[in-house]
């Protein structure tokens, strides 16, 4: 009877994708192979939507993935555009978008973070930025991660003396701050340097980050020499730290270039399976830094089509450089260029070097990417070992695929924060980290038992109505392969009271056993190594103190506390610099700043009569009585 039903099925999916091509027109388009569930299983591009949508009719001449693709088709969707590199723009945004099983995808879409010379102030201003550029000024990057934006931000700071405060911050300034006295700020806004030196001091900064690094630092070189000789030391010594810092930021890019000044270069390796790709970005001679990503793809797929892909879904939000090398030749290597050049304006020019400067730039990100991919699969293999230690260590059914450990974060019940963290094969699954702010007023302060019943219960309300258990009590999953929605072991950071309310929530819920509480109670004096386990119909017990496994769960424990408490400071930190007229209905932006400009601070306009909050430019009778009002319940 399977057998008859796989038949049904396979003869149903080419008949329904034959009944389409019958009325598809011969024009560039995307069309998108949907299943029965009603999920897009593959987007695709073609210059000809009838003749490529044709070459699904049949399973002669098409790779098992393909053939597994039409079984499961049972319907289609299509959008004609006027050029195949506009479908293969399109192609891009909707794989992103839908995240179809049988295309390639690139999982880790990080926004790579440039630094600003924002030029739409007087004087202006050094700054990290991420998404669209909407300030006027100069963009420079990308950096491949925060951390080395911030620290050559600081570094710069030294080196040139460029503000990074706001703009508002600058205007009510009457002295300088404390960037000025530790000499990483000129103090333009209390008119410590005139604003034409300040602007001198500012194009030397935008010539550095444009690549002309050694002229700079060439021409501090003779001014402190020049100061030296005229025993001016203080001014001297001002310039060799800035000489020092300028120096420490060239230093710091262990891989330099002679010969290409603006370039993404993509590695590709294959191994075992799986794929890595690594990508350096090269701007003004200098490496700005590189990432190391891991593309869901078929195995049966090459690496050159694999990069293909990834190429196009990672320009996708992003601006192209006008050159970029890969290490392999594309497929559709002039189709790709051409949509880029015309993303970005102007020509792309995609090469595959052989030799010379930018062919050892290559080999470097090639050999990148193999090391990055070796780790990976240590790292996997070592956590399936770990995964499966666990089912005899805690009796559980099956190798868990999905773990959630949590924890609270609060200081005497004040911005009480609840965390989930989640871990797999792969080993922590950040993406899938939540936080929860604690918002029933019912919960005493301090109360970590309700706390953790209002996450449980706001996490499983939510999950079981986007991905319902069926009849057996398990979640629907799309494939074995994906991490799943429903975890099959929660941690909790707690013993028996703290196991108690998560059941009780299970239980009010109408779950069934079918995922395995266990809560960690730490063990005397706090010590790491005595934790005693709690789970539900079972002794409670120790495990042995060097127990791979007992480390693997005090790992999971304490990256949950780690994120509960980076949630718990970042939300009291906020609370601390929230403005009160930020809780002011009708109070933009504007408005807050027309009254800081007039009053001083928030604290004045409490005070302020309604006759004086009248009298602020933008401030009308109805919205100066609003104000008085809240400032004056009483």
């Amino acid at each position: 009877m399977a057998s008859e039903k796989n038949d049904i099925d396979e003869i149903s999916g080419l008949e329904i994708i034959a009944a389409f091509v019958k009325n598809l027109p011969s024009s560039p388009g995307v069309y998108r192979m949907i299943d029965d569930k009603g999920a897009v299983i593959y987007v695709g591009k073609a210059n000809s939507l009838k003749a490529r949508v044709s070459n699904y009719t049949r399973y002669e001449g098409n790779s098992n993935r393909i053939c597994r693709m039409i079984s499961a088709t049972r319907s289609m969707e299509f959008v004609s555009t006027k050029t195949e590199s506009e479908a293969l723009l399109l192609e891009a945004n909707l794989i992103k978008r839908l995240k179809p099983w049988y295309n390639v995808l690139l999982r880790d879409d990080k926004s790579f973070p440039f630094i600003l010379l924002a030029t739409d102030h007087e004087a202006a201003q050094l700054v990290k930025h991420r998404g669209k550029r909407r300030r006027k000024g100069h963009y420079f990057g990308p950096f491949a991660s925060g951390q080395s934006v911030d620290r050559t931000i600081a570094t710069l700071q030294k080196a040139f003396l460029i503000r990074n405060c706001s703009n508002s911050y600058y205007a009510n300034r009457t002295r300088p701050c404390l960037q000025h006295q530790i000499k990483r700020c000129a103090a333009p806004c209390t008119g410590e340097i005139s604003l034409g030196k300040y602007q001198d001091l500012v194009d030397n900064t935008r010539a550095f980050l444009s690549g002309k690094s050694k002229k700079i630092q060439e021409m501090l070189s003779c001014e402190m020499q020049a100061a030296s000789q005229k025993q001016d030391f203080e001014n001297a010594a001002l310039l060799r730290d800035r000489l020092s810092a300028l120096t420490y930021v060239v230093g710091q890019n262990d891989i330099s270039a002679k010969l290409v000044e603006e370039a993404d270069i993509f590695a590709i390796h294959q191994e075992a399976g799986k794929f890595c790709v690594q990508v350096f970005f090269f701007r003004a001679f200098q490496n700005w830094g590189n990432h190391a990503f891991y593309p869901r793809a078929d195995a049966s797929l090459s690496e050159s089509e694999v990069l293909g892909a990834f190429i196009t879904q990672f320009y996708e939000n992003r601006v192209p450089p006008k050159f970029i090398f890969v290490s392999n030749q594309l497929e559709e290597h002039k189709l790709i260029e051409k949509a880029l050049s015309e993303k970005l304006g102007s020509k792309v020019n995609i090469s595959n070097p052989k030799r010379g400067e930018k062919f050892e730039l290559v080999t470097n990100a090639k050999n990148n990417a193999k090391e990055a991919l070796g780790r990976q699969l240590a790292q996997t293999s070592a956590q399936k070992s770990l995964l499966k230690k666990m089912v005899d260590v805690f009796e559980l059914k099956q190798q868990p695929r999905r773990i959630e450990v949590y924890d609270n974060s609060h200081i005497s019940g004040s911005n009480a924060v609840g965390a989930m963290i989640v871990a797999g094969e792969n080993g922590f699954e950040k993406k899938h980290y939540r936080s929860f702010n604690i918002k029933s007023k019912d919960i005493t302060p301090g109360d970590d038992f309700g706390m953790m019943e209002e996450v449980l219960t706001r996490r499983f309300s939510r999950l079981m109505k986007e991905n319902p258990y069926d009849e057996k009590g398990q979640g629907q999953e799309q494939d074995n392969k994906q991490l799943p929605e429903w975890p099959d072991v929660i941690l909790i950071d707690g013993g028996k009271g703290q196991l108690s309310a998560v059941q009780k929530v299970f239980d009010k819920l109408g779950l069934t056993n079918e995922v395995t509480l266990i809560g960690i109670a730490k063990g005397e004096e706090r010590n790491a190594g005595r934790e005693t386990f709690f789970m539900n119909g079972k002794k409670s017990f120790m495990l042995p103190a060097r127990d791979p496994v007992l480390y693997y769960v005090q790992r999971l424990r304490d990256e949950a506390h780690r994120f509960a408490i980076g949630k718990h400071r970042a939300k009291r930190s906020k609370d601390i610099v929230k403005n009160p007229l930020d809780e002011i209905e009708g109070i933009g932006a504007s408005r807050k700043r027309a009254l800081l400009n007039h009053f001083g601070s928030a604290k004045a306009v409490s005070r302020a009569a309604l006759v004086d909050l009248v009298k602020v430019n933008g401030i009308s009778k109805a919205m100066a009585s609003v104000i008085y009002d809240h400032f004056n319940q009483g």
